[in-house]
């Protein structure tokens, strides 16, 4: 069977700090090279794209040396870390923008949702939307009017049909626009981290009507998220991306576990050297330790057992409410467990200005069955997230007694226990 989208050798650069391919002596030199039949110069000079150091080169590289190849009817999971290439992919098959090296062959009719409210226009209505992007994607009046119903019901938006999508919410915007690219019958359905926006009903309903999309319909899926059980749930195949490069192709379940485990190396780089951290920076986390119930420092937590998290902050500048956040999550991405000062204290926190300060997490019977955890750690302040530090440490938990009957339990899932937050 003959691929339906093929990649070779694919690549995307970039020039920082600049709008279009560079300075007119760039292009000037650039045009003197092709009519000599050489090789763009700037070809050789691109950096990978690493967003965590001060590279030497103003030009990098978005995307090196992708090649992979989708079969018609397969469902692809794109994963990677927050700048790995995974949108400049899906924007690249789409043909938002040409590719610098490389060669895309695709059969058939694409439909993109890159991010929320792609190719509407806001003073149009929702009814005027459904129409401009089926004539977009090449569909008559008459395939689209038949389609018409199916789609309003599935996005759940009759009321408004008539509103110019400019007054809809963030969710409504992608329910309209993801029933659109998915009713409207294309050979390829690209899909990026938009469904987030959506409550969890529609985000269940829309991994429900990809599923069909291609079991029945035949049609080819690509689709982007953070969501490791999303991706374990819908896809058949699974691609693993890392600055601009593919580091894994293949089955589903072992594609996770290779990112999540190298996700999971990234605690061994010490927390306050760490720059790929999100935020304002009013507050930076400096670092993160677990204690048992004799306030000794542990490597390995119990189920069942009284653990302390103390958290070291930096505050740059006075901080009203500060929430902190402790998540965490397994191998595959999935929360078990969470701790948020805001619903666990009565009154608010009080960090009195800036300095360093030390936060403890008092969690009385920690509930984790036998396993390795990613923690990750938010800061939020009436501002917005301050700061935001994903798998800030590797946590082993051994088991343990947790209903104290003489016995090793076994959790299927995380269950929510009593916890405490208080300043040291």
């Amino acid at each position: 069977m003959n691929p339906i989208i093929k990649i070779e050798n694919l690549g995307k650069q970039y020039r920082l700090g600049a709008v279009g391919t560079g300075t007119l002596s760039h292009d000037i030199n650039r045009w003197w090279h092709t009519i000599r039949g050489k090789e763009d110069p700037y070809l050789k000079i691109g950096e990978s794209n690493d967003r965590t150091i001060i590279g030497n080169s103003d030009y990098v590289w978005a995307l090196r040396n992708i090649n992979f190849e989708v079969q018609p009817g397969e469902i692809l999971g794109i994963i990677g870390k927050n700048g790995a290439g995974k949108s400049t992919l899906l924007k690249l098959l789409s043909r938002v923008t040409a590719p610098t090296t490389g060669r895309i062959t695709c059969h058939g009719r694409i439909a993109s949702l890159l991010e929320v409210g792609t190719g509407f226009h806001p003073e149009l209505t929702g009814r005027e939307n459904i129409f401009l992007n089926g004539a977009i994607l090449g569909m008559s009046k008459k395939e689209i009017a038949a389609k018409f119903d199916e789609i309003v019901d599935f996005a759940g938006c009759a009321k408004y049909i008539e509103t110019p999508v400019k007054r809809y919410s963030s969710g409504m915007y992608v329910r309209l626009a993801f029933a659109v690219a998915a009713h409207l019958e294309p050979d390829i359905l690209v899909v990026d981290e938009v469904l987030a926006v959506g409550d969890a009903e529609f985000q269940k309903k829309a991994i429900g009507k990809m599923q069909d999309v291609s079991r029945n319909s035949g049609r080819t899926v690509l689709f982007v998220s953070h969501n490791m059980a999303s991706i374990q749930n819908l896809c058949n195949k699974v691609l693993v991306m890392e600055q601009g490069t593919t580091i894994f192709s293949g089955e589903v379940s072992e594609g996770i576990e290779f990112y999540m485990n190298s996700s999971l190396s990234k605690s061994a780089i010490a927390l306050s050297n760490r720059t790929d951290r999100g935020g304002k920076g009013g507050l930076l986390f400096q670092d993160i330790t677990v204690r048992d119930e004799k306030h000794e420092e542990i490597a390995e937590a119990f189920s069942g057992k009284l653990l302390y998290i103390d958290i070291t902050v930096d505050i740059k500048r006075k901080l009203d409410q500060p929430i902190f956040r402790i998540m965490f999550l397994d191998t595959k991405g999935v929360v078990r467990f969470l701790c948020n000062n805001h619903f666990s204290m009565k009154n608010k926190m009080e960090l009195n200005g800036i300095g360093t300060y030390t936060v403890r997490c008092i969690i009385p019977d920690f509930p984790l069955p036998k396993g390795i955890y990613s923690v990750q750690l938010t800061c939020y302040s009436l501002e917005g997230i301050e700061d935001d530090v994903e798998s800030a440490l590797e946590l082993t938990v051994a088991g343990g007694d947790f209903f104290n009957t003489g016995k090793e339990q076994v959790l299927k899932e995380g269950v929510l226990v009593k916890n405490s937050f208080e300043v040291l």
